[in-house]
């Protein structure tokens, strides 16, 4: 392990040289355990080079960072707290450029939003770019959005965290590094895997799943260039990356800090359940890829400890605590994970309009880190995949194969009496799987019932969106409000555009319909209206509530009514109940299920009543959502 006497004459000035040398004190250990156990021999040489890195990256990190470093230290939980609002977006779909951004920040401001994720920044290859995920140049933003700089000052001024992607996975076939490689460099052939012959092929594809079946066949593609087969397990034109050599770790590293230095709060890993490749795998969920990701966070929070990470691995429950920590990772490696059950199990107990699947899924999630937190969403920009394991169905009286069947032919709107309207991404006839691409609010039903023009059915999808919306604010963690999602957006019609043809995604990812936004804060009774006016009451109910701190976990409660879902919220200010209806028939809940957890008399909080629970039973609207809260001494 590198001695640390040489920090000593790092050229910093003296306050950050003070500050240097107790982080590198207190995280050296589990930076050098992480380095040890993935580079072993090389593992000293890399930590010398780490330590390079961060000592040039701090001497130039802005004083306005290094105060917000501190204040993130004496504000560990800064990304629990109840008052800790998300928002996802594609830039140039909801503000054309990143200057652009700026006039819609009061738009922002009244949703709560304090932590804003734009979808790929950095400079992606020219063409088909697998939505900006292909990435040519990690120094360089998106030349059509504009520069950090226009935007980072602006947000932090607003109290709002920007979230970038960084894809840990691979690069673009167009980046430097495989032009390199191309061109003979033996340095940057070794930042890939490249394979000689068919047969070393066929003996890693034995145990490979393929992600994109319907366009991206395979996880190689032959090199003519490199006279071999280059991993690509995304797209042909996305080249793996080789995480077994350390000079891969130290340009993450690297340019990691330049962003952090450029007022980038949260790296979102893309990808990062991929990273690390062993034969007769399926080369995800791996030990070293929790070595590697323990050590980027540990050298993080040497020099810029006010950033986060979040996991983006959509993989089973068991798998994704890892990606929190687990083990000796326990709250070592990522601060945000993906609660990708929670999303998936809201909408099959609506299909459904059942929830023992939910409750069996969820009830075996094991516990978080009681200092990370999850990232809780109802959409995002991806397709939705039926990820419910086998064993969670069966054991809830379903075949897993004929119930996701039936959500895939649910939420296209292909089942008999479905209020879905989406569309089947990526049908895999070898595996069964179908997922399924649209916006929340037609999935939701909204696009049928507008067509209809009922009002019944307009009133129920409005609920629905609602519910779904209430239920991701308050599960804890970090609730994700997808762009359009606040104002009802419907599918968009993606194929208009010769470059989105070929993936049905950019069904719900449409162009930002400001009028929407007008009318909903016009008109306060129209369909935009209604759903603005729910989502913003949710999220208003959430910010004053310290029940939401995500240091406490969500409960699954067995609920008296299949169609009722019911959490617990065990915080020590105040003991909560929540209450989902997800049918569009009314319920009647007995009292005596709430009296057992709570007192006679408690807040509902969206609404701010008090309930009596001492009659029989409660009566639950069509999707209606209770949040009942007692307080000590209230």
């Amino acid at each position: 392990m590198v001695a640390d006497d040489s920090l000593r004459h790092a050229s910093l000035d003296p306050s950050t040289q003070q500050s240097f040398e107790l982080r590198w004190e207190r995280y050296l250990p589990d930076l050098w355990i992480g380095l040890s156990r993935v580079y072993g021999d090389r593992a000293d040489e890399t930590l010398q080079r780490v330590r390079d890195i961060l000592v040039t990256r701090i001497a130039k990190r802005p004083d306005d960072l290094k105060r917000l470093d501190e204040a993130r230290l004496l504000e560990p939980d800064w990304l629990q707290k109840p008052s800790m609002i998300g928002y996802a977006t594609y830039t140039d779909r909801f503000a054309g450029t990143i200057k652009g951004i700026n006039d819609h920040l009061d738009h922002l401001s009244e949703m709560g939003v304090r932590y804003l994720h734009l979808m790929p920044l950095l400079q992606p290859r020219q063409g088909v770019n697998d939505g900006g995920y292909a990435v040519a140049d990690h120094h360089t933003i998106r030349t059509d959005l504009g520069t950090m700089d226009d935007l980072t000052t602006t947000l932090r001024s607003h109290g709002i965290s920007l979230v970038v992607d960084l894809v840990v996975n691979h690069v673009a076939a167009e980046h430097e590094w495989a032009q390199r490689a191309r061109a003979g460099q033996q340095k940057y052939r070794d930042y890939f895997h490249v394979l000689k012959t068919q047969n070393e092929v066929d003996a890693w594809e034995k145990d490979l799943p393929e992600v994109f079946p319907d366009f991206a066949r395979g996880n190689f593609t032959w090199n003519d260039d490199c006279q071999g087969w280059v991993w690509t397990t995304f797209n042909e034109f996305q080249w793996d990356l080789n995480w077994a050599n350390p000079d891969v770790f130290c340009e993450f590293l690297d340019f990691m800090c330049e962003l952090a230095n450029r007022g980038v709060e949260v790296f979102r890993l893309d990808a990062i359940a991929f990273i690390w490749k062993k034969l007769g795998t399926g080369c995800q969920n791996l030990p070293q890829v929790h070595d590697i990701t323990q050590s980027l966070r540990q050298a993080m929070r040497i020099v810029a400890p006010a950033v986060a990470f979040k996991a983006e691995a959509v993989v089973g429950p068991n798998d994704l605590i890892g990606y929190l920590g687990r083990g000796r990772h326990w709250g070592k490696v990522s601060d945000m994970a993906y609660h990708n059950s929670l999303m998936v199990q809201l909408w099959s107990a609506l299909a459904a309009r059942d929830v023992s699947l939910m409750e069996t899924a969820l009830s075996r999630v094991p516990d978080k880190p009681s200092t990370t937190t999850w990232a809780t969403y109802a959409r995002c920009h991806d397709d939705i995949g039926w990820a419910i394991d086998d064993a969670d169905a069966r054991d809830t009286g379903l075949d897993p194969v004929a119930h996701r069947q039936f959500l895939s032919d649910f939420y296209s709107g292909d089942f008999p009496g479905s209020f879905a309207r989406g569309l089947v991404f990526q049908d895999n006839p070898e595996t069964g799987d179908r997922r399924i691409s649209g916006s929340l609010a037609s999935l939701a039903g909204l696009e049928r019932a507008l067509e209809a023009e009922d009002p019944a059915l307009i009133d129920a999808a409005i609920a629905r969106i609602v519910m779904l919306h209430t239920a991701i604010l308050g599960y804890g963690g970090v609730p994700l409000i997808w762009m359009g999602d606040e104002v009802g957006m419907l599918n968009d019609d993606w194929q208009r555009d010769p470059d989105h043809t070929d993936d049905n995604r950019w069904v719900h990812r449409p162009v930002m319909d400001w009028s929407l936004v007008e009318q909903a804060q016009a008109e306060p009774h129209s369909v935009p209206g209604r759903i603005w006016r729910g989502v913003r009451r949710a999220i208003n109910a959430r910010r004053r509530s310290p029940e939401f701190h995500a240091s406490v976990e969500t409960v699954v409660l067995p609920s008296p009514s299949r169609k009722v879902i019911m959490w617990g919220r065990p915080h020590p200010e105040g003991r909560m109940i929540e209450l989902y209806n997800v049918s569009e028939q009314e319920v009647w809940f007995p009292m005596e299920t709430l009296r057992s957890e709570l007192d006679d008399v408690v807040t509902e909080l969206l609404s701010g009543f008090d309930y009596d629970l001492t009659p029989i039973n409660l009566r639950l609207a069509p999707y209606e959502c209770l949040w009942l809260s007692a307080r000590p001494g209230s």
